[in-house]
């Protein structure tokens, strides 16, 4: 299904999008992985060809995916040096957790700039590539915040619920133009993002987040391979994931009750927080 075909990655020097790119490359396919920091970049590619199959190609291209012009320019140099992409993975990300009231305005555009725009401007970059080749794949990693409300992901679950509609409304208008597209709920796992956000989380997001086992990106990236080669729209990576997010679209009111007895136990507040900055 991938041998062969020119599968281009966002944020793919790290995290998720690295574990994708293994597996990938282990299938034999041509790719192509954008991040913002080449350096991440090239030892990406360092680590993945040092342990990929003889004869894997990997080309990098530095970009920052919420600049709409560097993502038009660098599809096109893609295009010139590797060819057309076949496959479109936006696993680019931010992660940006706190309480609302200490959140500005520019935190909220930082993470809808990248998590939603981002997203955008890559489809949109693709699809002219996609119509000249007669169809392609296009993946969005979502999240679980994409389907519900989490204490603490203001800005985010606002940029993932976004993703999703932006998804669904694709998949209805792109299937027939030969453009299969697939969404992915994660839950959180084991990445530099979260690794960066376990240093200053709220205790009241660390409780309620916790309520699904953490898995390893390699976990989540199985899933995703799996859920692709079966042709899912929709991948939800991890049981337990799988059977909340299942009880809670059936029972809402569920999520929101638990949520609620969880953050009430330890609830601190904004006030609080001020209090220990000053």
């Amino acid at each position: 299904m991938f041998a062969e075909k020119v599968i281009l990655i966002t944020g793919g020097s790290s995290g998720l999008g690295k574990a994708l790119a293994r597996r990938l490359l282990a299938q034999k396919a041509r790719l192509v992985l954008l991040a913002r920091d080449s350096g991440k970049l090239a030892d990406a590619r360092q680590e993945l060809i040092g342990n990929g199959p003889p004869g894997a190609e990997i080309d990098t291209f530095p970009c920052n995916v919420a600049d709409r012009r560097a993502v038009e320019k660098v599809f096109s140099d893609v295009a010139d040096k590797a060819g057309p992409p076949d496959v479109l993975i936006n696993s680019a990300g931010i992660l940006r957790e706190g309480y609302f009231e200490c959140q500005t305005a520019d935190t909220f555009r930082e993470v809808m700039d990248i998590n939603f725009f981002g997203t955008l401007y890559c489809i949109q970059a693709v699809l002219p590539y996609f119509k000249e080749k007669g169809g392609g794949k296009i993946v969005n990693i979502c999240s679980v915040a994409g389907l519900t409300g989490v204490f603490g992901y203001t800005a985010y679950c606002a940029s993932k619920h976004a993703v999703r509609g932006l998804t669904g409304s694709l998949r209805a208008e792109l299937k027939h133009q030969n453009v299969s597209i697939h969404i992915v709920y994660p839950a959180e796992f084991e990445s530099p993002m979260v690794d960066e956000l376990n240093a200053c989380r709220t205790e009241e997001n660390r409780k309620v987040a916790g309520t699904i086992p953490i898995l390893t990106a390699d976990a989540v990236a199985d899933e995703i391979i799996s859920g692709l080669l079966k042709n899912r729209y929709e991948i939800t990576p991890g049981v337990a994931t799988r059977i909340l997010t299942g009880f809670e679209r059936v029972f809402p009111a569920f999520g929101r009750v638990v949520s609620d007895l969880q953050v009430r136990r330890i609830y601190k507040g904004p006030d609080h927080k001020k209090q220990q900055a000053d």
